[in-house]
């Protein structure tokens, strides 16, 4: 690189990147790059991925050079391996916890017959617990959770108040509830599962 661009400092390499002078670019790359890779390196413990995220923040750092909004470059270009350091070890731990529920899943029998029968089993529960309600309270149901209607266009449907809605889904809930109790062991169970493996 030439000492010419090596002289300029951090604000007029920056004025000449937005004009899209490559050559302030490259003396940029140099400056930088060897400092974010060490540390890329570092918290990674993965020359491959370091360099790579590394290679992305430059690139971006060019394709925006016209919008992006830098007063001090050294804060931006930290920040922005911050980010993506970040990324990567979300992306492994979501990898981890997915590797860890496949493992755990293929050890189980396959009981997916009978989940399906369990499934059936349980939605024909529900259809006759929500048989039983008052036809107001079943009415409001099943417009709301079925056809999706928002409480402000039921009570306009049946010409009732938002609160009378309230009110009867509230009513519906809790009977339906009581009705299921006995299924909400196994839902309480999976979503148990879902949250050790997802969250």
């Amino acid at each position: 690189m030439s000492s010419f661009y090596a002289t300029f400092d951090e604000k007029e390499l920056l004025h000449r990147l937005y004009t899209g002078d490559e050559k302030a670019f490259t003396e940029i790359y140099n400056q930088y790059w060897k400092k974010l890779f060490f540390v890329a390196a570092h918290k990674l413990q993965n020359l491959s991925e370091a360099e790579e995220i590394v290679q992305e923040i430059f690139l971006q750092l060019w394709k925006r050079r016209t919008v992006i909004n830098v007063e001090c470059l050294s804060s931006y270009l930290s920040v922005s391996l911050k980010y993506c350091i970040i990324n990567v070890l979300a992306k492994r731990a979501h990898q981890y916890r997915c590797h860890q529920l496949n493992a755990y899943l293929t050890g189980l029998p396959d009981r997916s017959t009978e989940q399906t029968l369990q499934f059936e089993e349980l939605k024909d529960q529900l259809a006759k617990e929500t048989a039983k309600l008052p036809e107001k309270c079943r009415l409001v149901f099943q417009l709301s959770r079925e056809k999706g209607y928002s409480h402000k266009r039921i009570a306009a449907t049946l010409g009732i108040s938002e609160k009378t809605v309230e009110s009867h889904l509230s009513k519906a809930i809790r009977s339906l509830r009581a009705g299921l109790s006995h299924v909400l062991s196994i839902l309480i169970f999976w979503f148990l599962l879902q949250v050790i493996f997802f969250i």
